[in-house]
């Protein structure tokens, strides 16, 4: 049983590409929904959620693109996990004491641990796990250049 949502995997996902890509440039967002298959609108919306949580860096310009705020081993999972549910409540309406008072204390409370697990992995630890596994290889998209 999976326990993120898709969008908190995809934004894992696009913080670890871009700290093996981004050097010596930043990594355009093109390049990075290629890479995994994405829609660019699906994943801007994304990318700028990670840029506001001082996660990745935005850069302007003909060569622009992402590039990690901080240093890779000092990005938690859990640090991104909560950048991409910024806002946990949305879409929640109505009111139910059985939520309220019994069931979302609950949940909360193993969310709790869940993320408190996240945060002892670092983006330095997938990144080198990404490497030793050749993930990108098996990931090329070919070249991508203009003229």
């Amino acid at each position: 049983m999976m326990l993120l949502p898709r969008r908190a995997l995809l934004a894992i996902a696009a913080v670890v590409d871009v700290a093996v890509h981004a050097r010596p440039t930043p990594v355009a967002a093109k390049a990075l929904a290629a890479r995994h298959e994405l829609p660019p609108r699906h994943l801007e919306t994304l990318l700028q959620q990670l840029v506001r949580a001082k996660i990745l860096k935005g850069v302007r310009g003909p060569r622009g693109g992402y590039e990690l705020a901080r240093e890779r081993r000092r990005i938690s999972v859990g640090d991104i996990v909560r950048a991409a549910h910024a806002d946990p409540e949305a879409g929640m309406d109505g009111a139910s004491r059985l939520i309220d008072d019994v069931i979302a204390p609950v949940v909360s409370e193993a969310g709790a641990g869940f993320l408190a697990a996240l945060d002892k992995i670092c983006v330095d630890d997938l990144c080198n796990r990404a490497q030793s596994g050749a993930v990108f290889e098996k990931l090329d998209t070919g070249s991508d250049f203009t003229i």
